[in-house]
């Protein structure tokens, strides 16, 4: 997770925060009327935090709910906003739980 006070984050930052590939991020720009970055006179990406956390959710909807229909994730999106965002969070939560188990693990192992 960036811990950076950055407003906008470029196309390579925001592909390495979400793990979603920069063709992807750019046809869902297309598909999803929320995700809009910020372009410069150059035609780059600039995303917000916002934008991070939108890409996520897509993704989560995507991987995690097995949702790949994008009228479907649309939908998910619009209806199910808190429900979605909570099963997020909780996965969020546990995949940092794991990371630091991990890390207690290694220091016993020492």
């Amino acid at each position: 997770m960036l811990t950076t006070d950055k407003i906008y984050f470029s196309l390579r930052e925001t592909e390495t925060e979400t793990g979603v590939p920069a063709s992807t991020l750019r046809f869902w720009e297309r598909e999803f009327e929320q995700l809009a970055p910020r372009k410069d006179g150059h035609g780059n990406r600039y995303y917000t935090r916002e934008d991070q956390e939108l890409i996520k959710r897509i993704k989560y909807i995507r991987d995690e709910l097995k949702i790949t229909r994008i009228e479907a994730i649309r939908k998910e999106l619009k209806g199910n906003e808190k429900k979605s965002d909570e099963r997020q969070a909780a996965l969020e939560i546990l995949q940092r739980v794991r990371e630091e188990l991990c890390e207690i693990r290694k220091m016993i192992k020492q």
